[in-house]
Order: structure tokens, then C-alpha cells, then sequence
């Protein structure tokens, strides 16, 4: 093993130089506000993937299924 790749604890210490109140930090990857906005990605299986086969498929059967839904419980049992 070098030397070298072993640093001690000391060598990671900012340098006097830096003004951090200068630095802007910035939020990456999924951490980055920007990109959790209107994104939900969702894994379908493959035999479900068959039936959906773009957003739009999907998105207007999860539409039927929200309306299904709404429908009263009487209105069923009258007919």
C-alpha cells in the first residue's frame, strides 16, 4: 500500500482562502427540487406494459378507474 493513498484526517481541512459564504451549493441528482416536479415514474410489469402502451394509455385508463370510483353504491343496486 503507498503512503500516499492514506491521508490523515488533518489533510482535509478548507484553506484559509476559501470564503465560503461565497459558494452557492446546489441540490443534485434526487435531491434536486427541479427534477421531482411533475415527474413519477412508475415500473409497470411486462404484460401490463403490453396493454399501456404509452403515458396516454395509462393515464386515461387510471382516469376511468378515478371516475369508477365516484360512482354512488345505490346506483347499482336499483337496476
Amino acid at each position: 500500500m503507498k503512503k500516499n493513498s492514506t491521508k490523515k484526517q488533518s489533510d482535509y481541512e478548507l484553506r484559509k482562502e476559501y470564503d465560503l459564504s461565497k459558494m452557492t451549493v446546489l441540490p443534485r441528482g434526487r435531491f434536486d427540487p427541479k427534477r421531482r416536479i411533475g415527474s413519477n415514474v412508475v415500473v409497470l410489469e411486462p404484460e401490463i406494459a403490453k396493454a399501456f402502451p404509452n403515458d396516454e394509455a395509462v393515464n386515461e385508463a387510471l382516469r376511468l378507474i378515478l371516475k369508477a370510483t365516484k360512482i354512488p353504491q345505490g346506483t347499482m343496486a336499483s337496476r
